[in-house]
């Protein structure tokens, strides 16, 4: 923190800001105590001034996790920050969508920045992601370590790369996915919060150890004045319209307003994850590496910033849309990023700075809370055990190994197909059978073979093309069952997503800045449009065929 002089007092004006934001609690604490500016703005921007429209000089580009569509207009009375400021002055398509089948966080930012499908990406779900035991992680972290080694293709940044091999970038998440796959296989500043060790930590994939400028700001603790205290409402009680009694939330624990925090630091580092004021900790630790990585500050290249923010996904699977928590969390993302940006701006001519922001997939509310705000009434749980036990049995007697296949995510795959071969048994028949056993189970809406997807009309049959995102009709996955609308797999204690329904993939795709036209937009657009349409606000060209299209009714032309 500076001491003395301009440095001080363009903290004070920062510390100003951001109480006026947040009053005298410890919301943002941490980030006082962890961002060292070299500059700060005053409140009351002025608006965008599109009448000259230069180059981008740097991309920003933000990832809320698990960030329903509907979010911003069902809060939009109460936002105050940035997400008002995005979508009031930006290009916002609420009709975005994460446009696969199993809408999970590893899937949704393997597209973002790609411009491709997980097909195409190699990453289908959040098992086969990017942990590995090949990558380990540094600076004392215990997690399981990480790389993009699953990644399939390019991303925006290679393509910026390929234009301007002197193009700097820096990505950052509280999740090593969030982190890693926006990005894609390139190497470079790439950081991710460890919990266990309560520092921004990288693996070796990255680097050998972590840069003094991560070394000092994780020595400042950021989360460590939030030890004996608690989440409490950011607006009194009445501003809320959610109950705040509703059991089915976190497993019938800690349900109600106050939230505590541990009473030790150490304590509060490993859960810190699981509380709003992860984000605001994640948009520091982005801010300082923007300073030390001088991203931006050269008017003759273009560098990206990607931040994706965390804690709404562990919001939103502990308490579910529904909940008064959820509604606390959005508003205080909204403010986060409003400093984020206040800040931002101040050391960056937002005149040449393009962002964009979407989500990584939404969320389904628990089939047995009903507000009256989604139409789940008739949500099931599903079991699908007895058949899958019929299937085990049936194999087994064929001889056919059980490793041979196997059934996760609601597919069946066939892993070994000369195991069925060898106990000459028809695998698309298994497929096949297997499928008719599990239609008549209620909450099962349809199960299919890829082979009788692939004959399906994408544009009317939006489950059939959403799988075909998903894995190659002529590949392993044979089968996928998909539920109801809204019903849950009947283990399932918290609440969650992940099928091929709009509540899970309907994601808001915005874009803000340079280049941008703004409005508000109907069409019906993919995540996998984003990247393709920042690269042609960049003026840059894919380096490999694309799935996504460029959003030309939101695209100025720069100079």
């Amino acid at each position: 923190m500076p001491a003395s002089g301009v440095g001080a007092r363009r903290w004070a004006s920062f510390a100003t800001l951001i109480l006026s934001l947040f009053g005298s609690s410890l919301v943002n604490r941490h980030l006082l105590a962890a961002v060292s500016l070299a500059a700060v703005v005053a409140p009351g921007l002025p608006a965008q001034k599109p009448a000259v429209v230069q180059r981008p000089t740097l991309v920003v580009f933000i990832t809320i996790d698990q960030m329903r569509a509907d979010y911003i207009a069902r809060f939009k009375p109460q936002l105050t920050g940035g997400l008002k400021r995005l979508a009031d002055g930006g290009a916002m398509f609420a009709k975005g969508f994460q446009d696969h089948a199993i809408t999970e966080t590893a899937p949704g930012h393997s597209t973002t920045m790609s411009g491709r499908f997980p097909v195409h990406t190699g990453i289908t779900a959040n098992a086969q992601g990017v942990n590995t035991a090949n990558a380990p992680l540094l600076g004392g972290a215990t997690e399981i370590g990480a790389s993009p080694f699953r990644f399939h293709g390019t991303t925006l940044t290679d393509w910026m790369r390929a234009a301007d091999p002197s193009m700097r970038f820096l990505s950052v998440s509280r999740k090593d996915r969030g982190a890693i796959l926006p990005i894609g296989r390139t190497t470079g500043d790439v950081y991710w919060w460890s919990g266990s060790a309560g520092i921004f930590t990288t693996s070796t994939y990255y680097a050998d150890s972590l840069p003094p400028w991560v070394q000092r700001f994780n020595a400042e603790k950021g989360y460590a004045a939030y030890a004996g205290t608690a989440w409490n409402l950011l607006l009194g009680p009445g501003q809320y319209v959610e109950p705040d009694t509703v059991w089915e939330e976190s497993s019938g624990e800690d349900f109600v307003f106050p939230h505590p925090f541990p009473a030790d630091p150490a304590g509060v580092a490993k859960l810190f994850a699981n509380y709003p004021m992860m984000d605001s900790l994640t948009l520091a630790f982005a801010l300082r590496g923007l300073q030390e990585k001088e991203l931006g500050a050269d008017s003759k290249r273009t560098d990206l910033l990607a931040v994706s923010l965390s804690t709404t996904d562990a919001v939103g699977h502990k308490y579910g849309p529904d909940s008064r928590e959820i509604h606390d969390q959005i508003l205080r993302v909204d403010r986060y990023l409003g400093a984020f940006l206040d800040s931002l701006f101040k050391l960056r001519d937002q005149r040449q700075i393009v962002m964009a922001l979407t989500g990584d997939h939404g969320v389904s509310p628990y089939p047995e809370v009903h507000s009256g705000r989604y139409p789940n009434k008739n949500a099931a749980r599903v079991d699908l055990k007895p058949q899958v036990a019929a299937l085990t049995a049936s194999l087994t007697a064929a001889r056919v190994g059980d490793r041979a296949w196997e059934f996760e995510e609601g597919v069946f795959f066939v892993r070994d197909q000369k195991a069925f071969d060898s106990a000459k048994v028809n695998s698309d028949s298994v497929a096949r059978a297997f499928a008719a056993a599990l239609r008549v189970v209620p909450g099962v809406l349809r199960a299919d073979l890829f082979t009788d997807f692939a004959k399906a009309n994408p544009a009317k049959d939006k489950i059939a093309r959403r799988w075909l995102h998903m894995f190659d009709a002529g590949g392993a996955a044979k089968m996928a069952v998909t539920l109801t609308p809204y019903s849950y797999w009947k283990s399932t204690t918290y609440a969650t997503h992940g099928t091929p329904h709009d509540p899970d993939a309907n994601v808001p795709v915005l874009f803000w800045g340079a280049g941008v036209r703004a409005g508000t937009y109907r069409d019906e657009v993919r995540t996998v449009d984003i990247a393709p349409t920042l690269a042609a606000i960049l003026r840059v060209k894919p380096t490999e065929p694309l799935d996504g299209v460029v959003l030309k009714q939101a695209v100025r032309a720069t100079r």
